[in-house]
């Protein structure tokens, strides 16, 4: 009883506390609170943690293991172009602590910087890039490099977008690092905004409600006001909210445009559905219909990391941390057509490997991503969404044919059958074949298409830049992981790795990067110094 009087009390202050802003025809209503936002200036580019009452969440992570080529020759996965857990991390490491295990999630880190690969010139929406060398944590192995680049396309050639903002203007957002910064990230988004695109706003904490009508970008400034004035108050209702913004996404849907709804929070959905569960079923129904789901994260200390990544995974779209001001500009202003318009979806890649040619092969992060792989073959199996201009990485740590290294267990021998080798694979010079199947957005046929790849012996010196950086960053990962595969990989040699790969580097990504490891060592204890040498 005490609940539903709490909940009822919540709702009436949403009504009372609810104003009214015109500009021509167009409505606008923001609620209010008596608190005040803290200004943008004062938001700072570090945040510390908060120790005492922490309750961020991230779902666990097993690591890929090795499997023998022979028992089992198919590794099957989808894409993932989401990148929070990198940022998440850099959040960890410039506040002065190192991140939780499982707020590391490597193909993030990896996919979070773009990589130097060919544009596609064929009939399919992107290019496939591979590239073998010297493993650099473990010399007796290979490292297979496989990049995706999308199709570059203008902003000016990209369909107009029918965008809704999902905010969360719930208590737990009042601080500097949340509603504020969360503002100024959306007003960015904003500026970038063609006449022909529309843009409306909800917003939840105990209820939710209409903000900002749907209306066309020639609007900027009502869009504006209407941010402005969101203040924080409640708790956080975030079901009812993805309930109504894709409720005005679908009764302003464009034929052909690009339909998506942004979330901005911190995830802490308290009251109504809140399950991970029931969320996704919610924006499961809703992808079906051609509206896709973005996330933004925000703040600290009450991250709901898990629940945003599944949520954004199932909405066909993808999840970003934005811990400063620069990180909202480069998702909403430098990359907004990798943000906000999806090139393919349901991306899936099926390695088979020779076993002639592969002993042993172990993927590199992806652990959430991972397929059966008959759901290769099976168009009803959602799966990553890659946007215009996004470049895509994966990277296989693989023991060659012949080699006395192993990392998996033995298995007795078969009494019904015989694993044998194809006399005719002895003789294919082929490492693997990737197979690749996607669907274009308004369409639910899968499209396949193949390509092989051999390893030509080339050594780390001869690699690459974007093999030596991905290599770095994949290192990085497992050292902040403490994984059990990170073999011989130091702080020490990853940075001088990462130096050689950080080519051109316009924006300054790669050498904050390089930062980051320095950062991470400076945490280490005299122990793990000493094992290191």
């Amino acid at each position: 009883m005490k609940f539903k009087v709490l909940a009822f009390l919540s709702l009436l202050f949403f009504a009372a506390c609810t104003g009214t802003q015109t500009d021509t025809d167009y409505k606008v209503v923001a609620p209010k609170t008596p608190k005040e936002a803290v200004p943008n200036s004062e938001i700072p580019i570090g945040y510390p943690e908060e120790k005492s009452h922490n309750t961020e969440q991230y779902d666990l992570i097993v690591e890929n293991d090795f499997h023998s080529a022979i028992n089992k020759p198919l590794s099957t996965f989808g894409i993932d172009v989401d990148n929070a857990s990198y940022s998440n991390t850099r959040r960890f490491l410039t506040s002065g602590q190192m991140p939780p295990r499982d707020a590391v999630r490597i193909e993030e880190f990896i996919n979070y910087f773009n990589y130097d690969y060919e544009q596609p010139d064929g009939e399919h929406p992107f290019k496939v890039a591979t590239e073998i060398a010297d493993c650099p944590w473990n010399t007796d192995h290979r490292l297979v490099h496989i990049g995706l680049k999308a199709k570059e396309v203008p902003m000016t050639k990209v369909p107009p977008s029918n965008l809704v903002f999902l905010i969360d203007v719930s208590g737990s957002m009042d601080q500097p690092n949340k509603l504020p910064l969360l503002k100024q990230a959306l007003k960015m988004l904003i500026k970038e905004i063609r006449d022909q695109d529309r843009i409306a706003m909800v917003v939840y904490a105990g209820a939710s409600g209409v903000v900002l009508e749907s209306m066309p970008g020639t609007k900027r400034r009502v869009m504006r006001n209407a941010l402005a004035e969101l203040q924080v108050g409640g708790s956080t209702n975030g079901a009812a909210g993805i309930a109504q913004a894709y409720g005005i996404a679908q009764k302003n849907f464009i034929e052909g445009g690009n339909n998506r709804v942004i979330l901005a929070t911190d995830g802490d959905f308290n009251v109504g559905v809140s399950s991970d569960a029931e969320l996704v079923q919610i924006i499961e129904r809703e992808r079906k219909k051609g509206i896709f789901l973005s996330v933004l994260g925000f703040g600290t200390g009450n991250l709901k990391d898990a629940k945003m990544e599944k949520i954004a995974d199932n909405g066909n779209g993808n999840y970003f941390y934005i811990d400063n001001p620069d990180e909202a500009r480069k998702v909403l202003v430098d990359e907004i057509t990798k943000t906000i318009f999806t090139l393919a979806k349901d991306v899936k890649l099926q390695v088979e490997f020779n076993p002639a040619q592969v002993k042993e092969y172990r993927l590199i992060g992806y652990e959430n991503r991972v397929l059966n792989d008959e759901d290769f073959n099976n168009d009803e199996k959602d799966s990553g969404d890659i946007g215009a201009g996004h470049t895509v990485t994966a990277l296989y740590e693989v023991i060659p044919a012949g080699s006395e290294s192993t990392m998996t267990s033995s298995v007795d021998d078969l009494k019904y059958q015989d694993r044998k080798i194809k006399n005719s694979a002895g003789d294919d010079p082929d490492l693997m074949t990737i197979k690749i199947r996607y669907k274009h957005p308004d369409s639910d046929t899968s499209i396949p298409f193949e390509l092989t790849t051999r390893d030509t012996g080339k050594d780390l010196a001869e690699a690459s830049e974007n093999f030596k950086f991905s290599a770095a960053v994949a290192g990085f990962g497992m050292l902040l992981r403490d994984s059990k595969y990170k073999g011989g990989a130091t702080y020490d040699n990853i940075e001088a790795l990462a130096i050689q790969g950080k080519g051109k580097d316009e924006k300054g990504y790669r050498e904050e990067f390089i930062r980051l490891i320095d950062l991470a060592r400076s945490f280490q204890s005299d122990s793990d110094i000493k094992a290191e040498k």
